[in-house]
């Protein structure tokens, strides 16, 4: 199996992109985070969707989780109100790496090193030539188990 084989359709979004918009996104498909594209196309991050999270948590509370029990329910149901006004960009996080990117060609041992290395839910795959990068897909880790569980009978 080749990467080019493997990469599938998946939402991206911009830098600059509504955080709102971006969380809902995540939500309605269940995705495990986003790939962020530059205004060409090319990947540029990856936005966990446990990034998103983070952001919605107080930060006592992150410091100290047992003060979610202090947090009555009026108040908890609100906690998207923190990604209103934001973009993608402020939801990275500071010292975001750059997105593992395969080749079309690499194979499906060569895309699981890249997650694994990375700890990444999902390796872009993009097409390199003069012109520029194009990106054709994604593959995510369980669509990559999934199909790696296929041929293992």
């Amino acid at each position: 199996m080749r990467a080019r084989d493997l990469a599938v359709e998946y939402e991206t979004v911009g830098v600059d992109t509504d955080a709102l918009a971006a969380a809902r996104l995540m939500a309605e498909h269940k995705l495990p985070a986003l790939l962020v594209v530059d205004e060409q196309g090319v990947p540029k991050a990856i936005l966990p969707a446990s990034q998103m999270i983070k952001i919605l948590v107080p930060a006592y509370v992150v410091e100290d989780p047992a003060l979610a029990a202090v947090v009555d329910e009026r108040h908890a149901d609100r906690l998207c109100q923190a990604l209103v006004g934001r973009t993608v960009r402020d939801c990275l996080s500071k010292s975001v790496p750059a997105p593992p990117i395969a080749a079309p060609d690499d194979t499906a041992l060569e895309v699981a090193a890249q997650m694994a290395q990375v700890r990444s839910p999902l390796v872009a795959v993009v097409d390199r030539d003069k012109s520029g990068a194009r990106l054709l897909g994604v593959i995510t880790a369980s669509h990559l188990l999934e199909r790696l569980l296929l041929v293992t009978s």
